[in-house]
Parts: C-alpha cells; structure tokens; sequence
C-alpha cells in the first residue's frame, strides 16, 4: 500500500520534536505490544523514537529488517549492537511506505539522504532502503559523531 501524504517529512519531524524530551525506549516498548488505532501514526512515530533513540546514543546506524521466515528486528549500532522492541509486521510495512514516499523511491527501494529539522538543530542522515520478494531492510545510517 502507497501512502499518498505529501506531508509525512513534516509529520516525521513534528514527530521527532514531540517525543524529544521522552524515554525513547518505554515508547518504543509500548509500541511494540501492539498497533493502535492509527498504524500510519504508529509507523512515524515509531521511526521518530528509533531516530531520536539513535541521535542520543551517538549511533552509527539504526536498522530494521524483516527476514525470510517473517520476523522483524530493530537494533542500533552504537559502539555495540543495541535490539529495539520490533515493530509489528503492519507497522514495519507502513514505515518502509513512509519512507518510500519521503524519498520518493520506487519498489526497489534506493539510498538517498533525508535532513531533519529538530528543535535544537538538524540532522543530516543517510536512508538506504532494500526490498526483495522475501525480506526488505531500511537502514538509516547517523552522521560521524
């Protein structure tokens, strides 16, 4: 399914600035039990929480990924590999979405650079998208600490 908002970049960012102050891992735990009523929300909201995870851990990558067999995971490299709570299987799809319209890249996927806006700042990353038949990865990778 192809998300046709033209403001998910804004969403995204409004995201990031409203979770900002939050722990990121509570968040991201609560999300995990299961989706709520809006999965399109829930998918932005839980890549602004991996996202601001990611820029307070100094991380060099944050990357999410469904396998072969199905199953999803999430983790960050920082220094050490850190597993995430994975998101459910509807909301990792609606993030691959949200990401495919934000860098308009086709089915393939692609690698493109995504800037955002924060309230104390911005932050330059790198997105690099791959989907095949039977798994698909996104990895957002962080600027040089």
């Amino acid at each position: 399914m192809q998300l046709k908002d033209p403001n998910l970049h804004l969403k995204l960012q409004e995201m990031c600035d409203c979770y900002l102050d939050t722990e990121f891992v509570n968040e991201l735990t609560n999300m995990a039990t299961g989706p709520g009523p809006d999965p399109n929300e829930d998918a932005i909201k839980y890549l602004a929480l991996a996202i601001m995870y990611g820029i307070t851990e100094k991380a060099d990558k944050l990357k999410l990924k469904r396998g072969e067999d199905g199953t999803i995971q999430a983790t960050l490299k920082a220094g050490e590999k850190i597993a995430l709570p994975a998101p459910s299987g509807e909301i990792f799809d609606r993030i691959v979405d949200t990401v495919r319209n934000i860098l308009h890249l086709d089915q393939e996927g692609g690698e493109l650079p995504m800037s955002l806006g924060l309230r104390t700042g911005g932050v330059d990353l790198k997105v690099k998208l791959k989907e095949k038949p039977e798994k698909t990865s996104l990895a957002v990778s962080f600027p040089s600490w």
